[in-house]
């Protein structure tokens, strides 16, 4: 019996010892490579610009009937499937005069806040888990968004990746001028974000990855080597179907795409950023001396 609690204690030592010198080497980087993920619907449940404003909701700044049209309106622009520039170039001209003379600083703060207690639990794990795949291999991991820069940098740190691309409004001194740089990060954009990212980053697309649920993101999908569906809407399924690219859908129920109040990227964005526009103007309005 000694004999055999001796070999037994033998057999823990030399474990723990084999155990103590074992390293775990991380995986070299792939300065070539890199990983590119939508936001809304496909690292998030529902939209990021949407949650936003739910959570300036929470806070009081506007009211739940304020949320609730831009939430319908959101919602019907998912059912019929299409954008209208018109309708678009409204709501975006809409939320730049709103967003005009507001600080970024406050802004960033705000996303802050409300990404810890509204947006956090909405991240789909599986898709999470695709992108620390990525960081775990050696490749960079970057979020391609309409949403804006700032509220998908403050998305990007918290989930620990590389960074964000996402629609950048003109500032000046600090302050929002009302004015984007450029137009919305959306459809043929988030491309050409892609493509520049690429040459300053001496990146090879064709070893890229690329992540969305939409058909909207088409030419960002088709632009890297391996593009990747995350619970597609039915034109980017049967897109995806026919190229032979991987399909995911983390999604539960016939009616999937509904879940977590889904848009699509463009007129949609813009909509709820005209929501959370008002509330910030609201702040400044109940903040300012009168």
């Amino acid at each position: 019996m000694r004999r055999l609690l001796r070999r037994r204690e033998r057999a823990e030592l030399a474990g723990a010892a084999a155990a103590a010198t074992a390293v775990d080497k991380p995986a070299e980087p792939d300065p070539t490579a890199a990983a590119f993920f939508d936001v809304d619907n496909t690292m998030m449940r529902g939209a990021s610009i949407y949650h936003f404003a739910r959570g300036l909701a929470a806070r009081g700044l506007f009211t739940t009937k304020d949320l609730l049209r831009f939430a319908i309106g959101q919602a019907v622009f998912r059912v019929r499937g299409n954008e209208n520039p018109d309708h678009i170039t409204e709501a975006k001209e809409t939320a730049l005069a709103f967003v005009a003379g507001l600080k970024v600083a406050d802004v960033v703060t705000l996303g802050e806040e409300i990404y810890d207690e509204v947006m956090a639990d909405r991240i789909w794990a599986p898709t999470r888990a695709l992108a620390q795949s990525h960081l775990d291999a050696g490749r960079r991991v970057w979020l391609v968004t309409a949403t804006p820069i700032e509220l998908a940098d403050v998305i990007a740190r918290r989930l620990s990746l590389t960074g964000a691309l996402g629609t950048v409004a003109e500032t000046e001194n600090g302050v929002y001028t009302g004015r984007l740089v450029g137009d919305l990060l959306h459809g043929p954009a988030k491309a050409e974000a892609v493509r520049a990212l690429a040459r300053r980053e001496g990146l090879d697309l064709s070893r890229c990855y690329a992540y969305s649920d939409s058909a909207n993101d088409l030419p960002l999908l088709s632009l890297v080597g391996h593009a990747h569906a995350i619970n597609p809407d039915s034109e980017l399924r049967d897109h995806a179907r026919t190229h032979g690219w991987e399909i995911d859908d983390f999604r539960r129920g016939r009616k999937a795409t509904m879940i977590g109040l889904p848009i699509a990227a463009g007129a949609g964005a813009v909509a709820g950023g005209v929501a959370a526009a008002i509330a910030l103007r609201r702040i400044y309005r109940s903040t300012s001396p009168s």
